[in-house]
């Protein structure tokens, strides 16, 4: 099984991406096949870029109420 690990969003000039890093691990065992492997796509989904723009805005106003 492949288990996503963190994940980062970002603009740059190619467009909104998405960094994610994942663990591959044995479903039999639980032993860790594969540590910190890492995809970059840039997030074409309307709907993830939708989700993306909510959860960015929320963390704006988290920063704007602490750092206020």
């Amino acid at each position: 099984m492949k288990t996503v690990t963190s994940a980062t969003v970002f603009q740059d000039a190619v467009g909104m991406r998405l960094s994610a890093t994942y663990s591959e691990i044995d479903d039999n065992t639980g032993a860790i096949i594969s540590d910190n492997k890492r995809i970059d796509r840039v997030i074409t989904d309307a709907a993830a870029r939708n989700a993306v723009t909510t959860l960015l805005g929320y963390a704006q106003d988290l920063i704007d109420i602490v750092e206020g």
